[in-house]
């Protein structure tokens, strides 16, 4: 029997212990040895390094990495990440760049668990549901996503997207159920941000949702009026446009077509850098972002179009009662956008956790009525906890299958590490805490279920990240040191094959990349010579201020290449699969000229939309 007992918000109080309870969660989750691991190749310390560069050279309106304006996405994130670079004596506390490149994603992760929990607390939808107990498990449930777990610890901007636009939206929602009570402008103030974190894809997200979900209210012109549309507008464009405007003046045409026509126009056209999927591709991530308890999550989706499908017998519930309703058109309006978008990513689906969150949170609460649909979402969930307890005490006969040239010792330190193990164990007991409290009806048993999943993030997610860094990224930070350390005056600094921008990172030097084609050792000869780029020039071997030798970093599968084979290398190290080379110029113009006679040419000059 339904309890007839009316619900009230916790009292300030009350709001302030779940608030610190969130925080320390947060704490714990994203920002405990945020700093130990060096940053991953290859996307991260692009964003590091022209967060370093604005903090170096004071420039902060134009990314910069490597000598070329980067114009992939606008300058919020690069602004947060450089202001940790400014601080007096960083590189002794932060050697590695992690603190800093990284701290923008861990903090603005934290802040939505907060204004996510905080909204669960202050509008209560149900009869003794949403308790302090309840809002920290939403908040849970949001940060121990496994998207949400990666993408909350690197120095990229998704997760600082997710939460301006999460935060944006919990706030728009808020201002619809409580005219009254709740500012207008802060949402707005959010987007803004969004809209300086990512570009207009966070318009579109959130316009998306609002139309969605005021149509299904059928409350369309009132909602807009609520949110005070056309003022928004106006504060957005005073925030966030300057910068376009300003940058568009300076740097023209280049900026046009790389930032709106390259990363967004195309993107949203065209497959970029082969991500393009099949169109059920956010299906799969959707229920791999929610995972193990993605079962709550697809009974909710269900009972929603349920009630959409209704037409005139459709419940349509108060403003403040709306919550459930507004999550399910802010998680639909992620996946209609980019489903429909040429190029899909994985981190794509970042903006749609919060929602998932709450449409989890919500499968378990009394108004929730199909009784059915909520034990088999139980069952389910046990079931992949034993399916995924299974597959990991079986990893011998999968483990081979995790072959990656870049760290070729991966599986069997893996193996040795006995993480996989320990994984196993860690899911059996998610499975045997769900099996006893299956059949209790108690508030709060999924954060029962939550607290194995934070031991999980302690004993076998940050144990992997460390040793993914050992195998992978130190032997780049040992070449690093290396170059930096012998090279000669006006030595320049190659790498060829697997490119790297971590190298151009540790050494703060501008790096000539290349791929492994036989154009690439044309390219790195012309490029020598001839290429410009800001603070940097190609110089002759030959002149007062030439080198007859170069410094190139090449990896093993570069090395076994004919024409890289026979230069008479002097080799200063080996790191993993790299090794560091002296090649006098001389030989190595020698062995292009033969591949021009060849008929390979120089195509460094050729448009790349993204160079680095």
């Amino acid at each position: 029997m339904k309890s007839l007992t009316k619900s009230f918000p916790p009292t300030l109080k009350q709001r302030r212990r779940g608030l610190l309870c969130i925080l320390f969660f947060g704490l714990i989750i994203f920002v405990f040895q945020l700093g130990t691991t060096g940053l991953v190749d290859e996307t991260p310390p692009l964003f590091a390094a022209a967060s370093r560069t604005m903090a170096e050279t004071g420039n902060w309106l134009t990314p910069q990495v490597n000598g070329l304006p980067r114009f992939d996405k606008p300058p919020l994130v690069y602004w947060l990440m450089g202001i940790g670079f400014s601080f007096p004596g960083n590189t002794s506390w932060d050697p590695l760049g992690t603190w800093a490149a990284r701290l923008p994603s861990a903090l603005s992760t934290i802040f939505l668990m907060l204004v996510l929990g905080d909204t669960m607390m202050r509008y209560p939808q149900e009869e003794n549901n949403f308790t302090r107990r309840t809002a920290v498990s939403t908040s849970l449930l949001f940060a121990l996503s496994p998207l949400v777990i990666i993408w909350g610890r690197i120095a990229v901007s998704d997760a600082l997207l997710c939460s301006t636009l999460g935060v944006c939206l919990l706030f728009k929602w808020r201002r619809y159920a409580n005219p009254e009570g709740e500012v207008w402008w802060l949402s707005w103030i959010f987007l803004s941000l969004a809209v300086l974190t990512k570009g207009p894809v966070s318009l579109v997200l959130s316009g998306l949702t609002i139309f969605f979900f005021a149509l299904f209210q059928n409350d369309f012109f009132r909602t807009l009026k609520t949110l005070r549309v056309i003022p928004g507008f106006f504060i957005v464009f005073i925030i966030s446009f300057p910068w376009y405007l300003i940058e568009l003046l300076i740097e023209g045409k280049p900026f046009l077509d790389s930032f709106f026509g390259y990363h967004n126009l195309q993107r949203f056209t065209s497959v970029v850098n082969s991500h393009g999927e099949s169109w059920w591709f956010f299906l799969i991530v959707l229920c791999i972002a929610s995972l193990p308890f993605t079962p709550f999550l697809l009974i909710s989706i269900w009972k929603n179009f349920c009630n959409i499908f209704k037409c005139s017998r459709r419940v349509i519930k108060k403003p403040d009662k709306s919550l459930f309703e507004f999550s399910f058109f802010w998680l639909i309006s992620v996946f209609v956008f980019f489903t429909i978008s040429a190029t899909k990513l994985p981190s794509y689906w970042l903006p749609a956790t919060p929602a998932a969150s709450i449409l989890i949170s919500f499968s378990l609460t009394n108004d929730f009525k199909e009784e059915f649909l909520k034990s088999l979402a139980w069952k389910l969930t046990i079931f992949l906890s034993i399916l995924f307890s299974i597959i990991l005490f079986s990893s011998k006969l999968w483990i081979q299958l995790l072959n990656d040239p870049e760290i070729p010792r991966f599986s069997e330190e893996l193996t040795h590490s006995l993480l996989i193990e320990k994984a196993g164990f860690i899911f059996l007991l998610i499975a045997v805490l769900g099996i006893m409290f299956s059949s209790r009806k108690i508030y709060g048993k999924l954060l029962i279920l939550q607290i194995p999943i934070v031991v999980f993030h302690f004993l076998i997610v940050l144990p992997t990240f460390e040793l993914a860094d050992r195998l992978r990224q130190l032997p780049l930070r040992q070449a690093s040191e290396l170059l930096i350390n012998s090279q000669n005056r006006n030595e320049p600094l190659v790498m060829v094959g697997a490119m790297k921008p971590s190298i151009h990172f540790y050494t703060n030097q501008v790096i000539v990349f290349e791929g492994r084609s036989k154009n690439a050792l044309i390219n790195v000869i012309d490029r020598l010579k001839n290429e410009k780029r800001r603070g940097w020039e190609g110089i002759p071997i030959y002149g007062s201020n030439g080198s007859e030798t170069i410094l190139l970093l090449i990896d093993k599968r570069s090395v076994e290449k004919p024409y890289w084979q026979g230069l008479n290398p002097k080799v200063l190290g080996n790191f993993g699969v790299y090794s560091v080379w002296r090649l006098n110029r001389e030989i190595l113009e020698r062995r292009a000229k033969s591949l021009k006679t060849d008929g390979f040419v120089s195509t460094w000059k050729n448009p790349r939309p993204e160079r680095f």
